[in-house]
């Protein structure tokens, strides 16, 4: 049986369902003196929703994002995730979110240039062990497919471009079929081309698939074009 769903529900649209919730986040770093980086912070996502998070550097959104991502537990406040709180896991519980819950998309790719890009693709799904390694390769494939980019799946990953690389990460992040997808700055890197590929392809992963993107980003006109974006100032949510 396959994780991954690539039906398309248009003309079905799922009731608006929380899928993430932080209520009055509060961080803050000694160092040795106390400073509040985020106050007070509250939000919800919805399934299928393609929210960016904006802001000028230092405002906290990357801090904000670790937190999301449970990364980060040192916070006042609640996180509830698929309407489970992570307060209180353990770090292996919060591995076991973060694998299952979330797929990550990075400014930097990450592949590991050991490995083919099909095997890049699979290593969440083996670190997962839910599927046989016969099954993820097979999902693995049909994502590169769904990218247009199943003819690279035998390269190495040191092989291919740069755009290529981050639909590359797309699929990455996609192999456990996540709750969300959590990007930072991913168009960071690339030209104006292929922020529009991959803007693109998020879209078509919201739209059409339902799938939930939450993008922290320094280009405005990527967030313009998203359905909400959250902007930030001074550790704070101003709209």
């Amino acid at each position: 049986m396959l994780l991954i769903q690539w039906k398309s529900l248009e003309g079905n649209k799922m009731e608006k369902q929380i899928v993430l919730e932080a209520k009055s986040i509060y961080k803050s770093f000694h160092d040795p003196v106390k400073i509040d980086v985020l106050k007070d912070l509250s939000f919800t996502i919805n399934r299928g929703e393609f929210v960016a998070i904006t802001g000028r550097s230092g405002c906290g959104k990357s801090t904000l994002l670790y937190i999301l991502s449970t990364m980060d537990s040192d916070y006042e406040g609640e996180l509830w995730i698929d309407h489970e709180l992570m307060a209180g896991k353990t770090e292996a519980e919060l591995a076991r979110v973060r694998n299952e819950k979330i797929g990550f998309i990075f400014q930097f790719h990450y592949l590991l240039n050991e490995f083919s890009v099909l095997k890049n693709v699979m290593l969440p799904g083996l670190k997962a062990n839910k599927l046989s390694e016969q099954e993820l390769e097979h999902n693995a494939y049909e994502l590169l497919k769904k990218l247009g980019i199943e003819k690279l799946a035998m390269k190495m990953a040191y092989q291919v471009s740069g755009g290529e690389k981050q639909r590359i990460a797309i699929a990455r992040a996609m192999i456990n079929d996540p709750l969300i997808l959590m990007c930072d700055e991913p168009t960071g890197n690339l030209d104006s081309k292929n922020t529009e590929i991959v803007f693109d392809i998020f879209s078509e992963l919201v739209n059409t698939f339902n799938k939930t993107l939450l993008v922290v980003t320094h280009d405005q006109n990527f967030a313009d074009n998203t359905q909400r974006n959250i902007i930030m100032e001074d550790g704070r949510i101003i709209s």
